[in-house]
């Protein structure tokens, strides 16, 4: 289905590479801001840091997928070495079957995760890759994505969870 994703967890920090690996997971492109960085709150770039190396050992490539401009997003990730597609244009799949592509990746080696249904589960089951719906960080959110929330509790309520999405702990189907 376009927006249902097919594992839902409480923290993209909880992804265990071993179990990524045990998948055939071979990059993880994640959205930025609510995902892996609390949009108003920069200290959560430490906890970052530590997912990208922890994937890196397992040989998991870290990419971030954002609409936000590459000023933007180069500044949060450059420090960290963490490649990035800015203006993603999400939930158009483009940027994520691009990236994939250039990474010589099968769709069945890349998970998509984020904290969206509108745009981050659509572009990557569009994509045609795994999908991992993550709890937003913190409960607030730009002005922008006050709108796509709304539309999201409508979402829900159509995809017969009316808001009751599970988190769970770890990598489990939703």
């Amino acid at each position: 289905m376009l927006f249902r994703p097919k594992y839902t967890i409480d923290t993209i920090y909880n992804l265990d590479p071993r179990k990524l690996n045990e998948m055939g997971i071979k990059a993880v492109f994640s959205d930025l801001d609510n995902t892996l960085l609390a949009w108003n709150k920069f200290e959560t770039a430490k906890e970052m840091d530590k997912l990208n190396k922890k994937l890196a050992k397992a040989n998991i490539k870290l990419v971030v997928i954002s609409n936000n401009n590459a000023e933007r997003v180069g500044k949060v990730l450059n420090p960290y070495h963490i490649d990035f597609v800015a203006k993603a244009r999400k939930p158009l799949p483009f940027a994520i079957t691009r990236k994939r592509e250039e990474m010589g990746l099968n769709k069945n080696q890349v998970m998509m995760v984020g904290d969206q249904l509108i745009t981050d589960m659509q572009a990557g089951n569009l994509a045609g890759v795994e999908t991992v719906l993550v709890k937003p960080l913190v409960e607030t959110d730009k002005w922008n994505t006050r709108i796509n929330r709304f539309f999201e509790k409508i979402i829900f309520f159509f995809l017969g969870l009316s808001h009751r999405v599970t988190f769970k702990e770890n990598l489990q189907n939703g």
